[in-house]
């Protein structure tokens, strides 16, 4: 055999190996898209149909993000500010997500006024009239009070409701929503229940959420 016919043969073969890769490339996409087009849609439909779990502490996050969003400065404040030398008394107020603290810093210029609010951008201004300056700040947290004394129970309405102290002195600090006592009476254990009634001691952010999360299924709608 010589050379050219053997170079012949080699290109023969070549070309068949081409139309046979090509061939089984082809047969693997159509087999991968009808595949494909059987699986995604059940995929899709089981993501589509799963209710996403959005717990309520999830949902309060997000209200309270916005509020500290729309607390961002009036530009009359500014104006205001720059036309003021001095404010007889300036107070901080802290406002929680349970409580509220204030602390006053007194008299300040106003060069000191802007070094406060420039190393507190989180900070609202705000002019309350007779010479007075409040710095409002938002805290995504209970108060150091709320964390010592808040409870959560059932008021006398039947309202999920957050108590300054034990259930039993109603002092109501906060309602949240009305609950469906028959529904929560018969799905909780007696136990659950009896701890319920006498108030769940409140600490932190954390058991606030979860308190608030865990009786939000037995929230009576409308």
């Amino acid at each position: 055999m010589n050379a050219t016919r053997i170079k012949k043969k080699l290109q023969k073969q070549w070309r068949w190996w081409k139309r046979r890769s090509l061939t089984l490339g082809l047969s693997s996409l159509v087999v991968a898209m009808v595949w494909g087009s059987m699986y995604l849609p059940d995929k899709v439909q089981r993501l589509l149909s799963t209710k996403p779990p959005v717990a309520i502490e999830t949902l309060q996050y997000y209200q309270q993000t916005e509020a500290m969003d729309d607390s961002k400065d009036d530009p009359n404040f500014w104006k205001e500010l720059n036309k003021t030398k001095q404010v007889d008394e300036v107070i901080v107020r802290h406002s929680y997500v349970c409580g509220e603290e204030e602390r006053t810093l007194g008299k300040l210029n106003t060069d000191e006024i802007y070094n406060l609010l420039n190393e507190h951008p989180s900070w609202k201004g705000q002019f309350a009239g007779q010479g007075k300056l409040v710095l409002n700040e938002t805290i995504l947290d209970l108060s150091p009070t709320c964390k010592e004394r808040a409870y959560m129970s059932l008021d006398k309405d039947g309202n999920l409701s957050l108590f300054d102290g034990p259930p039993q002195q109603d002092k109501v600090i906060k309602t949240f929503f009305q609950l469906d006592i028959s529904s929560m009476e018969s799905s909780l254990p007696d136990e659950a229940l009896r701890h319920f009634y006498d108030g769940i001691r409140i600490q932190d952010i954390d058991e606030y959420n979860s308190v608030l999360s865990t009786f939000s299924d037995y929230a009576r709608e409308g």
